[in-house]
């Protein structure tokens, strides 16, 4: 990308010489964008956000609270300054913003509660308080983390004075090097951080990034377990203090909603898969699966989506829309990820894989899921051996999503359950010892 009196060229996919041609050419004094760029974007030259040009990709969607993604220099506080950011927002403005979000579809501990109601909790509490910026396991947090970190902080800066926060921590994966680099210069200069705050980062296992085992790993636990609720965060966090935990996604969200007194009604969401490239975006609410596609290149046909995370549900029904509730109606996940499978795929091999996974990674506490995963593992194994139980499938399911005790354990088995729900003659033919996709062995055994 390159920018010059008020106009943006866009390449993609750019070699080394290519790149070394646009900055010999953007020397040049003749106006027009350097190289042959694949797009251009006329705008105001004083822009605080992306231009968005008409190219395959780029055009979809809608930059609310990624507007700065790409565009403003991340650690720049005069760039986030003209952009309308370091507000000084009243605490009683932050509540009644507050009470128009919910922590579901940004991958929030609060879910479906109020946010202002978890805010209040903790701010009548009479013990020194927490708030966690849980920045671990999303692509979408990471994102903003990297590249919009002053969006972030100003929702700290909001919710700490909003909810009296005496101490802020966020919490990352030790792989997102830069996001945390990018962070720590960032929160240096940030004009409106009255209370302390540190950067922590915990393992790179998936588990970790639950709400519980992220308070663990702050807490210097080298052994990550689920806690049992009751209670809550709110009631007994970090060193057993009142805790807030939310998302940088929800915190930038209400940063943008403090500058235009009500919240974007939009969601980030991250692509992967079978696709060319992945690619974190922006989509209105009323937006659709379909919609999210049009930013990628899916390498073949699309067979299927996995929306909501590594243990998301699986759809064919691309229509569905991204908001929170329609997609909790089609038994998908809100966390803001969709997985594209392509007709390569085998659905068979793919939620069997991702049952290994759990039986793997989940953190032993709780027996219906650490049994539970290991058993849906060996039934759906079992079905390359020519036995496939639907029945015992189903009720197994049904016990570890009803009693286990956090998400990892109650979402493992989503997966296998939406894909027999759609796909339920794969795992039939499996059985015969037929592959329908033709990516399983040439011959399975079947006793």
């Amino acid at each position: 990308m390159a920018t010059r009196r008020g106009r943006t060229a866009f390449y993609t996919r750019c070699s080394p010489e290519r790149i070394e041609e646009i900055i010999e050419r953007a020397g040049e004094s003749d106006g027009g964008p350097p190289g042959t760029p694949d797009a251009v974007a006329e705008h105001d030259p004083e822009a605080t956000r992306l231009p968005v040009p008409e190219a395959s990709g780029l055009s979809t969607g809608v930059r609310d609270v990624l507007g700065g993604c790409g565009w403003r220099r991340p650690a720049s506080p005069s760039d986030h300054e003209r952009a309308g950011g370091f507000p000084d927002t009243e605490p009683a403005t932050v509540l009644e913003i507050g009470r128009q979000l919910r922590g579901r579809g940004w991958g929030d501990a609060c879910h479906d509660e109020l946010v202002a109601d978890a805010w209040q909790t903790v701010r009548d509490a009479d013990e020194e308080t927490t708030l966690v910026v849980n920045g671990h396991g999303n692509d979408g947090d990471a994102v903003l983390l990297a590249s919009a970190p002053f969006e972030v902080l100003d929702g700290v800066a909001a919710v700490a004075r909003a909810a009296d926060i005496d101490r802020v921590v966020v919490y990352a994966s030790a792989d997102d090097e830069r996001p945390v680099e990018t962070l720590r210069t960032a929160v240096d200069d940030h004009p409106n951080l009255q209370t302390p705050l540190d950067v922590v980062t915990g393992p790179a296992d998936y588990r970790a990034a639950e709400p519980t085992m992220a308070v663990e790993a702050i807490e210097g636990n080298h052994r990550l377990e689920a806690r049992l609720r009751p209670p809550d965060l709110e009631d007994v966090g970090v060193h057993g203090r009142p805790t807030l935990v939310h998302t940088p996604r929800t915190l930038a969200n209400l940063s943008v909603a403090l500058r235009r007194k009500s919240p974007p009604a939009s969601r980030v969401l991250t692509l992967t898969g079978d696709v060319a490239a992945p690619a974190t975006i922006e989509l209105p609410e009323s937006g659709t699966i379909s919609e999210a596609l049009s930013a990628v290149s899916v390498e073949g046909t699309v067979k299927a989506a996995c929306v909501g995370g590594r243990f998301g549900g699986l759809t064919r029904d691309l229509d569905v829309a991204v908001d929170p509730h329609s997609l909790s109606q089609a038994e998908l996940g809100t966390d803001g990820t969709i997985k594209v499978l392509s007709a390569d795929r085998c659905i068979v091999g793919f939620v069997g894989r991702l049952a290994r996974f759990a039986s793997e990674e989940n953190c032993g506490r709780c027996v219906p899921c650490r049994e539970g995963t290991t058993q849906l593992t060996d039934l759906l194994r079992d079905v390359y051996d020519g036995e496939y139980a639907p029945d015992r499938i189903a009720e197994l399911v049904r016990v570890m999503e009803t009693s286990s005790i956090c998400a990892f354990g109650v979402q493992a088995a989503r997966p296998a359950r939406t894909a027999i729900d759609v796909f339920e003659a794969e795992f039939r033919a499996h059985a015969d010892g037929r592959c329908p996709a033709g990516s399983c062995d040439n011959a399975i055994e079947v006793s």
